[in-house]
């Protein structure tokens, strides 16, 4: 089955006789036994939900994973997958990374005695050096937020080879029509659903999918403990979202090369990062792991001024946090997505005044350029 259709067909809704062919949402927080000794395979929806568990094996397929968890946002995700580890244990993670993910590392993972290495994790030799005995994971993005930095997954993989390390990868830019981490080695991968996936600014939601059934086990023990769980509305939201998810991708990939190509002309604007540009240093890497590119490009301009003119007088482009929806949306790292990320370390990624992610939606690229354009 191609991409494009499994968003729609890789898993049918068969438990009644209705023959609706949307999901139902089972808005119910509990479950009726039968009786003693028997029941449904529900009891209680933190626990498990219809809705829930259907958007969980939608993700399971699309992604080539044995099972999924849902929950109710991107950090819930992450925070969850964080149980997995124990004080003493290390982890090699990415350092050109999402703010609210090294927020949580920092003032959180840290705190419960994990221990954090940032590594430049394009470079398989910088991995290498920072494995030691008490490596217990490598947490990667790919492409990364906000510089689109590449890794090389399968790469990554041959330099854990048999030892007892969990190569990780946040798949939320790229999602699982354009990649699959795990036919390339990776045991977990990662999903902000709030983006890409439910795709239209709506709700939040994360996942994890799993390749091992162990592993998926013992993440839904601990979904089902720690209690962060998606919706069943929302879930219903995220299911209904990717049956678009191919077509958006498709409109909002081709926008973003349009866009890109655009912003290598303008005397104001100093560097544009966006994978699918021949000269980026991981174009070739990105062309033979992925089957696309994204819609999300990074780009300096020329001045404060300039960078500021594009977030006040954009009419068209939103000023809004967030990613993956079918509006164009322009983010301000430096006061928003990294915040927290202290300035000496924000400086370094080369996350600076000047900086500013676009999220490219679906609407006619004419008139993105255009409102680019008169801001600028």
């Amino acid at each position: 089955m191609k991409p494009e259709t499994a968003c729609i067909h890789a898993v049918r809704d068969e438990s009644h006789s209705t023959g609706a062919v949307t999901v139902p949402i089972y808005q119910s927080a509990t479950f009726a036994h039968p009786g003693v000794g028997h029941s449904t395979g529900y009891e209680y929806s933190r626990t498990q939900n219809p809705t829930r568990e259907h958007v969980e094996k939608l993700l399971a397929a699309l992604e080539g994973g044995v099972g999924a968890s849902a929950y109710a946002s991107g950090m819930a995700a992450v925070s969850t997958l964080m149980e997995l580890f124990s004080p003493g244990d290390e982890i090699i993670v990415t350092d050109d990374l999402y703010g609210g993910s090294i927020r949580l590392f920092d003032h959180v993972s840290i705190k419960n005695g994990i221990i954090i290495r940032y590594v430049d994790t394009s470079n398989l030799s910088a991995i290498e050096a920072a494995m030691t005995g008490t490596t217990k994971a490598i947490f990667i993005e790919t492409p990364t937020n906000p510089m689109m930095k590449v890794t090389d997954i399968a790469g990554v993989k041959a330099l854990i080879n048999k030892r007892d390390i969990l190569l990780i990868v946040d798949n939320t830019f790229l999602t699982p029509y354009f990649f699959n981490p795990i036919a390339l080695g990776a045991d977990i991968v990662v999903h902000s659903g709030t983006k890409y996936l439910a795709g239209h600014n709506d709700t939040l939601a994360g996942f994890l999918v799993t390749k091992s059934a162990e592993i998926g086990e013992r993440l839904h023990f601990l979904k089902n403990t720690i209690g962060g769980v998606l919706s069943p509305f929302d879930a219903f939201l995220v299911t209904r979202g990717i049956k678009t998810l191919a077509i958006r991708m498709e409109k909002a990939q081709k926008n973003a090369m349009a866009i890109a190509q655009w912003l290598k002309e303008q005397p104001k604007v100093t560097t544009v990062h966006y994978p699918g540009l021949p000269e980026h240093p991981a174009y070739e890497l990105s062309r033979r792991q992925a089957r696309g590119f994204g819609a999300m490009i990074s780009f300096s301009t020329d001045s404060v001024e300039t960078a500021q003119n594009i977030l006040n007088k954009t009419e068209l482009i939103l000023f809004a946090e967030s990613l993956g929806g079918v509006e164009t949306l322009v983010t301000y790292p430096v006061t928003q997505t990294h915040a927290y990320v202290p300035e000496a370390e924000r400086m370094k990624r080369g996350i600076d005044d000047k900086l500013l992610r676009l999220s490219v939606g679906i609407e006619a690229v004419e008139d993105i350029i255009g409102d680019l354009a008169r801001a600028m």
